[in-house]
């Protein structure tokens, strides 16, 4: 696997889900191509368990409260709930029992299980495992605004690897805990069980030795 990331590491639930079929692709490939993706997942689901409506999928038991906003392509999962204000779009998919709060927005991702943003959040171009829970007003950053050189890079060990794109969050492990208003910095791999701190910035880049792109350990 030339970018040395197995996503069943730290996400069980992987190799039994529909994106399985994605998993020879880097975490940043996937997000990077979420609407294609999961336009492929909506060709696959099966059509009397769904909603479908303008390449919209809700699950028969999922609740989506008037006022939130959903754009395709969206699969939303069984006994998933999306909550007034809620913001979803860029190509996202949703597995059972999600929550999407009010004032949260999700972005070009592909949710797990139990996983949930409470309220006032931000995902972008990311892979959230199972049982995740990120408390009110913690973000998941996908851009380098700070500086000149947009590029994302994720940290292996010691080494930081170019990812070749420039809009990436973070893949966070089954189990993971964000705290309130804490913000994961861009390109962060979290293993599962990680708990960030409420108010912390967690950014994986400081520190680490460069290596060229496509390089890996």
């Amino acid at each position: 696997m030339a970018h040395g990331i197995a996503l069943s590491d730290c996400i069980a639930a992987f190799v039994r889900s529909p994106l399985a079929r994605f998993g020879a692709l880097a975490p940043w490939e996937i997000t990077g191509q979420s609407q294609q993706l999961v336009r492929q997942l909506l060709a696959t689901i099966e059509a009397a368990q769904f909603v479908v409506n303008d390449e919209i999928a809700v699950h028969r038991s999922a609740e989506v409260e008037p006022g939130a906003v959903l754009k395709g392509p969206l699969i939303v999962g069984p006994q998933c709930f999306v909550a007034s204000g809620a913001y979803l779009r860029g190509g996202n998919w949703l597995a059972e029992r999600c929550i999407i709060g009010p004032g949260a927005e999700l972005k070009s991702s592909f949710v797990f299980g139990g996983s949930k943003l409470a309220h006032f959040n931000f995902v972008g171009d990311s892979i959230l495992g199972s049982d995740v829970n990120l408390e009110a007003g913690s973000i998941i950053c996908n851009y380098r605004n700070e500086r000149a050189d947009k590029q994302i890079r994720v940290r292996i060990g010691t080494v930081l690897h170019a990812t070749g794109c420039d809009k990436f969050g973070a893949v966070v492990g089954d189990h993971c805990r964000i705290g309130a208003n804490a913000v994961i910095a861009p390109g962060a791999l979290l293993a599962a069980a990680t708990v960030v701190q409420r108010g912390a910035l967690h950014d994986q880049e400081p520190g680490a030795e460069s290596a060229p792109q496509g390089a890996h350990p």
